[in-house]
């Protein structure tokens, strides 16, 4: 039987909207959902439970679409215990809806990590263990350029081929998302595959010119995942191609208005200005926040593994970021997504509601789940986080149900 939620308000509070933040606002919630938001004085009267936000923040649940482990566990391992462990990370840190996403593994491996999503996805959000909802999985590897593949594990990494694909994409009612480099032998078919199961298509972790950008594009793809990493350049391309030098994925993501993309801001991936730039040509509605975050989210100084524990990357976690063993380059990140709305405000100089947009409405909307989650709006999942003057969270809420996140 379905837990019955007493209806309740919650007033006190400064409520983040995507264009503004509403001082002496408040919320009304009845039966999981959103029935009332705005300021106090102007919502009807109440006469039954309240709850007192303290004059903290209030800002919807914040959705993420590339995320890999937390708390000493990646989806990746295996196991529910696992995939539950990383859930239950990251709904702490404020994420109510999460995408779980997959790495560059051996074909049997990322089988499993479909099941686990399916399973996952289907039992939905139970906030009494900590549990926020996990409403899909990101097919993110292993049709990576080995040229490209960062920290990935780089033996398993391949072009697409029919035979193994086709059986990731019977998952396609679990799979949200999948990325594949375009300039693999075989990336337009796994494209037009994917397209047809409605799947969404990402270009990543690619050395892609313009012309092979071109022609996925005219396939269906429409977001190139963390910008500025693991993705092509003009430097890039003329080791590749020689000259002329060529126009990247880069160039052709800011030309063109219908691309999204994603940024990592923890403060060592981009620069404040690289994260003022991209906000600047792409817009908030089209630059999401992710973590990118590996199973050191949480976990002291020291050595990692990045995907599975069978056959993944050894990393260093530093404390603020990942990097691969005797080198400074980055392996993923090691903070949760409250991290990157502070450091979007505090140090990138946006706005209070731009850097919660790029966490909640713009990564719901690039997932096409913006009716249910990604901003606190009547009728939709009553989402929300109470924060305090800093930013740093106090309580989390899915469904209308306190999450318990000790």
């Amino acid at each position: 039987m379905a837990k019955v939620l007493q209806p309740f308000r919650l007033f006190n509070a400064t409520v983040i909207l995507p264009d503004r933040l509403i001082p002496g606002g408040a919320l009304d919630v009845e039966d999981g959902r959103l029935t009332a938001v705005g300021r106090l004085d102007d919502l009807p009267r109440w006469s039954g439970a309240t709850i007192d936000a303290n004059e903290g923040f209030v800002a919807p649940g914040f959705v993420d679409l590339h995320v890999h482990g937390g708390d000493n566990a990646d989806f990746m391992d295996g196991t529910a215990d696992a995939f539950e462990a990383v859930v239950r990370a990251h709904t702490r840190h404020g994420t109510t809806s999460i995408v779980a996403t997959s790495t560059v593994a051996r074909h049997d491996q990322t089988l499993t990590f479909l099941e686990n999503a399916r399973t996952l996805q289907r039992r939905g959000a139970e906030p009494a263990r900590g549990l926020a909802r996990t409403i899909g999985a990101h097919l993110y590897g292993p049709y990576f350029n080995e040229e490209k593949v960062g920290c990935h594990p780089k033996d398993p990494a391949r072009p697409p081929t029919p035979d193994e694909y086709e059986q990731y994409l019977e998952f396609a009612d679990v799979m949200l998302t999948a990325t594949c480099a375009p300039e693999l032998p075989g990336a337009a078919g796994f494209y037009r595959a994917a397209s047809a199961r409605g799947i969404r298509l990402n270009a990543g972790h690619s050395n892609a010119t313009w012309a092979e950008m071109t022609a996925a594009h005219a396939l269906g793809v429409r977001h190139v995942d963390h910008f500025y990493c693991a993705m092509s350049s003009v430097s890039s391309l003329r080791e590749r191609c020689g000259t002329p030098m060529q126009a990247s994925m880069l160039e052709f993501v800011l030309d063109h208005d219908d691309m999204t993309t994603e940024v990592i801001a923890d403060g060592r991936h981009l620069s404040p200005e690289l994260l003022r730039f991209v906000v600047k040509w792409k817009g908030a509605g089209r630059t999401a926040l992710v973590t990118d975050c590996s199973r050191a989210l949480d976990q002291p100084p020291g050595l990692y593994t990045f995907g599975p524990l069978d056959g993944g990357e050894t990393f260093y976690n530093d404390g603020g970021v990942g990097l691969l063993p005797d080198s400074e380059n980055l392996a993923s990140s090691v903070r949760g997504m409250d991290f990157m709305v502070r450091h979007m405000h505090q140090r990138a100089g946006v706005d209070l509601f731009t850097a919660v947009r790029m966490a909640s409405l713009t990564p719901a909307t690039i997932l096409g789940r913006q009716g249910d989650v990604g901003s606190l709006e009547a009728g939709k999942h009553a989402d929300f986080l109470i924060l305090n003057d800093q930013l740093e969270i106090r309580r989390v809420f899915v469904g209308g149900e306190e999450v318990s996140v000790s």
